[in-house]
């Protein structure tokens, strides 16, 4: 907020050395992008299997399955790395924005398509065929269910789209209509979330009962990796934009670090969604 306050009202520039709230604000983004939201994540992950493993007692397949499948999710996380990769070269600002998303996202579709793989392959060697097509189903369903929530997350967060295109051009008419538009858009984006999660907890409840809804978030979050990873990276660039002004680098660093930036506020907003979601 200090540092909101000196761009806005003391007309210093971003990350300006002269205030002293920068470095505050390079801390507290680290520790609340990387540490707080890891925490969050981290809890719901360790819970989402606990609570399968406990629903599922009385069938060693019901309690095996979470184990095997977050083992797996971690494993595909690890592969899904290396399909991030982009051609933008950020050399001005006509750089395509969902260029660079898609760059992100590619590393969790990715990931996602082997976890679907492998989670196919685990729940055939423990199942019967009918029952472990409706635990599957539930296992996609979970993850569906995290890459529309991770979307919508974006479609509302980012400079492409039209929710913050409309927030900007209040900027006009001054900060009090920019607050009121941010407002009305951060609440009518909870509306699809909402109805994402009660149609996919709905399903899997119809699908395998209580135990169906524990494992759709076992899947929702199998690979919580690569998704952390990328608001972890949210932080970075920022601080990295940060350094780049305190060191006083050039046009060109600051224009890169910049959309490196926009980029990483995207991500760290898909993985509060993820946070929400689970």
């Amino acid at each position: 907020a200090a540092d909101l306050v000196g761009k806005v009202e003391a007309g210093i520039d971003e990350d300006d050395p002269h205030n002293p709230a920068v470095l505050a604000d390079h801390v507290g983004d680290n520790v609340g992008d990387v540490a707080g939201m890891g925490a969050d994540l981290f809890e719901s992950y360790v819970g989402s299997i606990l609570a399968a493993a406990t629903l599922g007692a009385g069938d060693p397949a019901k309690v095996l399955l979470p184990f095997w499948l977050s083992s797996a999710g971690a494993v595909c996380s690890m592969g899904g790395y290396f399909f991030v990769s982009t051609k933008q070269r950020g050399d001005g600002r006509d750089v395509h924005m969902g260029s660079l998303v898609w760059a992100v996202e590619r590393g969790f579709y990715a990931a996602a398509v082997a976890f679907v793989v492998a989670a196919m392959a685990i729940v055939a060697y423990l199942f019967e065929a009918e029952e472990g097509l409706r635990v599957f189903f539930c296992v996609v369903a979970g993850l569906a269910a995290g890459a529309a929530v991770g979307k919508t997350t974006e479609y509302f967060t980012s400079f492409d789209h039209t929710p913050v295109l409309s927030i900007k051009e209040q900027g006009v008419t001054g900060p009090a209509t920019v607050v009121i538009q941010g407002l009305s858009v951060g609440m009518f984006s909870t509306v699809p979330c909402i109805a994402v999660l009660a149609s996919s907890i709905l399903a899997c409840a119809h699908l395998a009962g209580g135990y169906g809804v524990a494992i759709a978030s076992v899947g929702m979050l199998a690979t919580l990796g690569i998704t952390l990873a990328s608001d972890a990276f949210g932080p970075v660039a920022d601080n990295a934009g940060g350094l780049a002004q305190l060191a006083d680098l050039g046009e060109g660093v600051r224009r890169k670090t910049d959309l490196l930036d926009s980029l990483g506020n995207t991500t760290a907003a898909v993985g509060k969604g993820f946070a929400v979601g689970s």
